[in-house]
C-alpha cells in the first residue's frame, strides 16, 4: 500500500534527469553528509543550521513546483520538512527508504567534491566561451539535471574566461589548461561524468553521441550527424548565448529521453495499416 505523502524511489528514478523532476531537498545531518557527501542526482544539500522552522518556512516562498525530501532513511528529518513546507502550501513529499533506499537500489549518486565555486545563494557557478555548440551546451544540460539545477553560466570571449572566473570565483570549463575540460580523446561532458561519478547506460550511450559530434568523429555515433547539424542550425538562430543555452535544453532533453527509452524503436513507410492490409 503507497505511503502517505511518499515518493517511491523507482518513480523519482524516472523523473530524474527531465524536465518533470521536482526540486529535489538533502537534508541529510551534517554529520551523514561528512561520512558520504555524494548525494541523489540534482539535490540540493540543506545543513543543519538551515533547518529551522522559520528558514524552512522562507525556503517554501521560493520554491515553485512540487518538491521532494529526502534524508537518510526517510524517518524524522525528510517527513518533519516536507511536512512544514506543505503547510507553507508547497507541493511536498519525502523519499520513502531515504538515500539509504536509493543506495540499496543501485541508483545513481553524484560526488559533489570537485566543484569549488557557489554563489551566496549557493548555486554552481561556470564560465566558459561564448557562442558555444555542442559541449558548452552539453554541459550545462548534465549540469542542471543532474548536478545542480540552479547552476549559473557564463559565456565570454575566449580570451577573457580566466580573468572571469577568478573575478567571480566560477568554474572555467571547455577551455584549454583547466580542470573541467578534454582529456585526451574525451570531451568535457565525459569529463563531468567521470569527476561526478554519475554512469548510466542512457548518459553513457548519450556521452558517445557527444563526444563524437564535438570532436568531428561521426563514425563514433550515427547519431551524431544530427545532433552536430541541431547544434549549429541553434547557434545560427539565437544571437544571446543564454537563449541558444535554453533552446538546447530541450534538445538535450529529447536526445536524453531516446538514449534511455527509445534506442530499439524505428520507423519506416508505408506504416503499420488496419486489418493487417497489404
Amino acid at each position: 500500500m503507497p505511503v502517505p505523502d511518499a515518493i517511491p524511489i523507482e518513480k523519482l528514478a524516472k523523473l530524474i534527469g527531465t524536465p518533470r523532476c521536482p526540486t529535489l531537498l538533502d537534508v541529510r545531518d551534517d554529520a551523514a553528509r561528512g561520512a558520504d557527501s555524494r548525494s541523489v542526482p540534482s539535490a540540493r544539500p540543506l545543513g543543519d543550521a538551515e533547518l529551522t522552522h522559520a528558514a524552512v518556512v522562507r525556503l517554501g516562498a521560493s520554491l515553485s513546483g512540487p518538491v521532494v525530501v529526502i534524508c537518510a532513511a526517510g524517518h524524522r528529518r525528510s517527513q518533519g520538512v516536507a511536512a512544514l513546507l506543505r503547510s507553507a502550501g508547497v507541493a511536498a513529499e519525502y523519499l520513502e527508504g531515504g538515500q539509504a533506499a536509493w543506495v540499496a537500489a543501485g541508483f545513481p549518486l553524484v560526488e559533489p567534491g570537485k566543484i569549488t565555486a557557489r554563489d551566496a545563494e549557493g548555486r554552481t557557478v561556470w564560465v566558459t566561451r561564448s557562442r558555444p555548440k555542442i559541449d558548452r551546451i552539453a554541459c550545462p544540460w548534465l549540469i542542471r539535471r543532474f548536478v545542480d539545477p540552479r547552476a549559473i553560466f557564463l559565456y565570454v570571449a575566449p580570451a577573457e574566461v580566466a580573468g572571469v572566473a577568478e573575478l567571480f570565483g566560477a568554474m572555467p570549463y571547455d577551455v584549454e589548461d583547466v580542470f573541467w575540460s578534454h582529456r585526451g580523446e574525451l570531451c568535457t561532458f565525459d569529463t563531468m561524468l567521470a569527476e561526478f561519478g554519475i554512469s548510466t547506460p542512457a548518459l553513457d550511450r548519450l556521452a558517445a553521441v557527444v563526444r563524437a559530434a564535438d570532436t568531428a568523429r561521426l563514425d563514433l555515433a550515427p547519431e551524431a550527424a544530427g545532433l552536430l547539424a541541431a547544434s549549429l542550425g541553434l547557434s545560427r538562430m539565437h544571437a544571446d548565448d543564454l537563449e541558444q543555452l535554453e533552446a538546447g535544453m530541450a534538445l538535450y532533453d529529447a536526445f536524453y529521453r531516446w538514449a534511455r527509452d527509445a534506442t530499439g524503436e524505428t520507423h519506416n513507410w508505408p506504416t503499420n495499416r488496419l486489418g493487417g492490409a497489404k
